[in-house]
Order: C-alpha cells, then sequence, then structure tokens
C-alpha cells in the first residue's frame, strides 16, 4: 500500500504548512489544497478506494467515496473523525492532522473552541485519573463491545473521581459525547442507551465535584449538556419517550445554568423533535420558536434552518399548510447561506440529505404522499453511506411514503432494503416505521414482490 503513489508525495515545507494552516482558521472553509496535493494524480474515486483499501489493513471501516474526498479539499470537513484520523495516519505515516492540512480538533470543536479554552499540563495523579477516564468513556469494536465498554466504574471501591475536575476530565467528557454520536451513526440507539447513561451520571459526579478552573467548568457544563442530548436521543431513537424527554429537560436546565445559548437551542431542537413524534403538534412548534430565539445571536444559518425544519414538522402535525409552508421556505433559505464558523459540531448530520428528510415528514404528514416519497427518495440517495442508521431511516420513510402513495412494488423494494441495512442498525423507530408500512402493504400481498418483503419482515 505505501509503495503506491505515497513514496513520491514530496513533503510540505514548514513555512508553507504553517501559512496555509493559518488561513484555514481565518477562512474555514477555504480548501484544503494540502490534501490534495496528496491525492497527486489519481482521480477523487481512485483516493477513496485507496483510503478505503487502508482501513481494511488497520481493521476500521469507512466508507470513503469521491464525494467525501471533495468534501475534504473544499475545506467543509476540516477535521475528519477519529475513524478517518486513524486511517490517514495509517496512510502517511509520521504526519500529524496538521501535516495533512486539517485544522486542530479543539479550533473545530462548536462553541467550546469560541471560549479560547485550551488543554493545560496536569499534574502526575490528575494524569492518571484522567486515563482511568478516557478508557471509561471511549469505546471501540462491534455496537456490542462499544455498548459494553461505555459502562463506567468510576464510583466502585477501586476507583474514584478526582476532588476537582481539570482540562483532561473536561476533554473526556467530550469524547464520550463525539463517540457516543459515531456510535449511533453506525449502530443505531438500542445496543447503547443503557450504557450510554453511565458516562451521563459521571459527567454530572464531575460538576458536583466543582472544577479547578472557571473555563473548565464552562466547558463541563456544556460537556454534560451536550451528553444529556446525546443520552436522550438514543432514548428517543429507541422509544424510550419519557426517559428522553427527562434527558432533554436535564440538558435544557444546565444549559441555563450556564447561559449557553447553543446547547440551549440544542434542546430545544431535541425537545420539538419529540413532542412532534409523539402527537403533540403544539408543542413542537413552540419548543422550535424557543430555539430560534436560542440560536438568533449565534452566526449559525444552518442552525436555524433546522430549527425552521422543526417548525415546520409542528405546523404540519397541525395541519396548518401554509405556516408550513412558510417555515419550509425559511428553511431552504437559511440552508442556501451555506456552512459557517459557527455551525455545532453535533449539526455534522444536518445537510441536504437531513434537510430533504425533514421536509418528507412534513409533506407525509400533510397527506401528501407521493409528494413525500420524492424527497425521501432524494434524501436517501444523498445520504452518506457511513451514516448508516440514517441510510436505513430515509430508506424506511421513503418505503412508508410509498406504499401511502399506492406503489407497493415499490415500497415492498424499499423495505427489502430496510431489512438488509437493520442487519447492522439497531432502532427501534426504524422497525416501528418497517412495521407500519408491512401492515399497509398487506392488501397488496398477492404480489409477489409485496410477499417476497411480508415474508422476510414477518421472520425477523
Amino acid at each position: 500500500m505505501r509503495a503506491g503513489p505515497y513514496r513520491t508525495i514530496p513533503r510540505t515545507g514548514a513555512a508553507l504548512l504553517a501559512r496555509e494552516v493559518t488561513s484555514m482558521a481565518a477562512f474555514p472553509h477555504s480548501p484544503n489544497s494540502t490534501f490534495r496535493r496528496l491525492r497527486g494524480q489519481l482521480s477523487p474515486a481512485e483516493f477513496a478506494a485507496l483510503v478505503r483499501r487502508s482501513a481494511k489493513e488497520i481493521g476500521e471501516t469507512v466508507s470513503c467515496d469521491a464525494r467525501y474526498i471533495g468534501r475534504v479539499e473544499s475545506g467543509e470537513i476540516r477535521c475528519p473523525n477519529y475513524a478517518y484520523e486513524r486511517v490517514f495516519l495509517h496512510m502517511f505515516p509520521g504526519r500529524t492532522l496538521a501535516d495533512l492540512g486539517f485544522s486542530p480538533r479543539e479550533a473545530v470543536r462548536g462553541r467550546s473552541a469560541q471560549r479560547g479554552s485550551h488543554p493545560v499540563p496536569c499534574s502526575p495523579s490528575s494524569a492518571k485519573e484522567s486515563d482511568v477516564l478516557r478508557r471509561a468513556f471511549m469505546a471501540g469494536g462491534s455496537a456490542t463491545v462499544a455498548a459494553a465498554t461505555l459502562s463506567l466504574t468510576l464510583l466502585g471501591d477501586t476507583r474514584r473521581l478526582p476532588a476537582r475536575a481539570g482540562e483532561s476530565e473536561a476533554a473526556a467528557v467530550e469524547d464520550a459525547v463525539r463517540r457516543i454520536r459515531l456510535l449511533d451513526d453506525r449502530h443505531g440507539a438500542d445496543a447503547l442507551y443503557r450504557r450510554a447513561s453511565e458516562p451521563l451520571r459521571t459527567a454530572y459526579a464531575l460538576l458536583d465535584a466543582g472544577a479547578t478552573r472557571q473555563s473548565t467548568e464552562d466547558r463541563l457544563h456544556s460537556g454534560a449538556g451536550e451528553l444529556a442530548v446525546s443520552v436522550g436521543w438514543l432514548a428517543h431513537d429507541s422509544g424510550r419517550f419519557d426517559d428522553a424527554r427527562s434527558h432533554y429537560a436535564e440538558a435544557l436546565a444546565t444549559a441555563r445554568v450556564a447561559r449557553d445559548a447553543g446547547l440551549e437551542a440544542h434542546a430545544f431542537s431535541n425537545m420539538s423533535f419529540l413532542a412532534r413524534d409523539t402527537g403533540r403538534a403544539r408543542e413542537a412548534v413552540r419548543a422550535a420558536q424557543a430555539g430560534r430565539r436560542a440560536a438568533a445571536s449565534l452566526g449559525s444559518p444552518r442552525l436555524l434552518s433546522l430549527l425552521a425544519l422543526r417548525e415546520a414538522g409542528g405546523w404540519a402535525g397541525l395541519d396548518d399548510r401554509k405556516a408550513c409552508e412558510e417555515s419550509l421556505a425559511r428553511a431552504h433559505r437559511e440552508f442556501s447561506r451555506g456552512p459557517a464558523e459557527a455551525d455545532p459540531e453535533w449539526m455534522s448530520f444536518f445537510g441536504e440529505a437531513e434537510l430533504e428528510s425533514l421536509e418528507a415528514r412534513c409533506w407525509s404528514a400533510l397527506g401528501e404522499h407521493a409528494r413525500a416519497a420524492r424527497h425521501a427518495r432524494r434524501a436517501a440517495d444523498l445520504q452518506d453511506p457511513h451514516f448508516a442508521r440514517n441510510v436505513a431511516l430515509y430508506t424506511a420513510e421513503l418505503a412508508g411514503d410509498l406504499a401511502r402513495a399506492d406503489a407497493p412494488d415499490e415500497a415492498a423494494w424499499a423495505g427489502g432494503r430496510v431489512l438488509d441495512l437493520l442487519a447492522e442498525v439497531q432502532s427501534t423507530r426504524v422497525r416501528s416505521m418497517l412495521a407500519e408500512t408491512a401492515a399497509t402493504l398487506v392488501p397488496h400481498q398477492r404480489s409477489p414482490r409485496v410477499s417476497t418483503f411480508l415474508t422476510r419482515h414477518a421472520a425477523t
């Protein structure tokens, strides 16, 4: 592998690299020319194939394609996730992410980066405690192993929390948030929820213990709040709606104590989503509007776009077509303004595919199932395969919309695709949607394709 094109790639001079990294920090979406040079004469698709092969060499799984390479080279991806980081460093031994043209991870952390927080040296004792925390927070391998290793035993007899939390503990909480989101993207919520509650309890125990400095306490508040939202989402996606509501409320309270507008907007966004899913459409509208007020000064059009979509979903549930269309128009308008430095890290899932999916749900709620199916199909086609849970979700939405739009054979095909995906994705939400589709298709079971789908679905 490394005997291929990499030996012919010259190392970038330190001065030039420093200028490029500085430039990227000032203009976050400027092209990553360093990474483009590393690709050499290979096409984006050829280079993506090399990335996938390199991943297999180290037992990692990435769904790299030409589109992903384009996003890196355009500067849209300023720092890769941990899986891609391991693959890239394997491909280019001896180099750092900065050598590959990426920004430091803490610089793209979102709101925490804006606070100017930086890691500081810690004492040997706190380093030891932090190492325990990191091992407890981090997870890897299959979904089952990941769920098991998310469990913390820090409150047992042989381990204890530090007297006061430092930067390393704050970083461990932030790592837990990222890891849970990554595992959810790949495997869905069902295998993760119960184990993910342990890091959340530990994060709030760290808050109760206090921090060594105010900047650390601010990071802990934000990290614990984001962890509460993430665990709430795992509960939400696995059908534990009361638990989800409790976790979201905990995140909102944490945001208000810390005066963290970004966290407050995130909590309201998820509360709106939950309210819509549980038939409380008016509450969905109010929560989305509250989130919009919290996000007004943050400088993130994409966040405002998502909140407008949440509001549109509420209006659709109230059968208010005019208000729904106005919210959808606002969502598209904000989305067209593009990404921004202030976009929160948690919004990595929100791209054109998610926008199409949320619009599809609006039209479905308004009874326009053929129109909803067009948007759901586009969502499934646009979604990065790395987000396996979302691919399954969008395809399940498509199957349901097609079934209600009197296209049973197409619905059965889409439903079969979801069954294939459920081999690696564990999501009660997706399974429930597929069960509704199967029930809708029963009158069409004389169709061979529908019959095959219904048989497969019943067997699972």
